[in-house]
């Protein structure tokens, strides 16, 4: 593949560029991103080759869409518009339903693989990108079948490349799983950093009480409001879903505490330990 079409040059698409350019260094990164001053660091960080845009996607092998999802949405049906019958066309986003309903009649449906690298931090912007992201990461391909089987190789080739594990899964199920295992846990970091702002008035004194168990746990609050809303609103009713029963879980345990019923409280807590052996079983 010649042509690279980057749409979003921050974390997720800048890491991308990176990476293919270090497997295939004579292919053009072309950068689009509607932040100007992206593309200016994008450029000076050698992410991306040349700036671009839509008007020019016609003549790309292969297009990255890496923007935030209610972008996406409408970024989508207008690069399917343009690209050849030879490109193939993947988005990154955390949502998948809303994607794949946008496209499913347009005619060029075949040229699209709807991808969620399960990859990424805290960080954003072009100088978060790094190389090696996608190293032993699942990437999760839905309605694989919707997409021309020549063009599926070229994906599934590149991802093989940079070594991420694949998985299949319809739309529906990845929204529902993707809210438990990682859209909860943004919305329990962002809200766990906003207990503590709200009630540590003196960021003295949480910078200087804050041990590693605070850090690694509010490190995701760290993360882009501009990227985790629309997730958020795509993915409402399975975020509301998760919510109520990590709720119930959370007043189950403080009414645990308030009745010192502290061996039950060890027996939640010896019980949930079990996730060490499934998060190791993955490492």
């Amino acid at each position: 593949m010649k042509n690279i079409f980057v749409i979003g040059v921050g974390l997720i698409g800048g890491s991308f560029a990176l990476d293919i350019k270090k497997q295939n260094s004579d292919c053009i990164i072309y950068g689009i991103d509607k932040n100007e001053g992206h593309l200016d660091e994008a450029i000076k960080l050698g992410i991306v080759d040349k700036k671009s845009s839509i008007q020019d996607i016609e003549k790309a092998d292969l297009v990255i869409i890496a923007i935030p999802v209610d972008a996406t949405l409408e970024v989508l049906p207008g690069v399917l518009d343009k690209v050849s019958d030879k490109a193939i066309v993947f988005d990154v986003g955390s949502t998948k339903e809303d994607i794949c309903l946008k496209v499913k009649n347009h005619p060029k449906r075949r040229n699209f693989l709807a991808a969620h690298p399960i990859a990424g931090t805290e960080y954003s912007g072009p100088s978060a990108a790094i190389y090696g992201l996608y190293k032993n990461k699942t990437n999760i391909i839905c309605e694989v079948e919707e997409t021309a089987f020549k063009l599926q190789e070229k994906a599934l080739k590149l991802f093989s490349e940079l070594g991420m594990r694949i998985r299949y899964m319809n739309p529906k199920a990845h929204d529902k799983h993707i809210a438990y295992v990682s859209h909860l846990s943004h919305i329990s970091s962002f809200m766990l950093g906003k207990t503590v702002i709200e009630k540590e008035k003196n960021e003295r004194d949480i910078f200087d009480m804050a041990g590693s168990g605070f850090e690694s746990t509010v490190r995701l609050a760290k993360s882009s409001p501009a990227m985790w809303t629309p997730i958020f609103k795509q993915n409402k009713t399975n975020v509301i879903e998760t919510l109520e029963e990590y709720i119930n879980n959370l007043k189950h345990f403080k009414q645990l505490m308030e009745t010192g019923d502290f061996e039950a409280v060890y027996n939640e807590m010896e019980t949930t330990n079990h996730i060490k052996d499934i998060l190791n079983g993955i490492q």
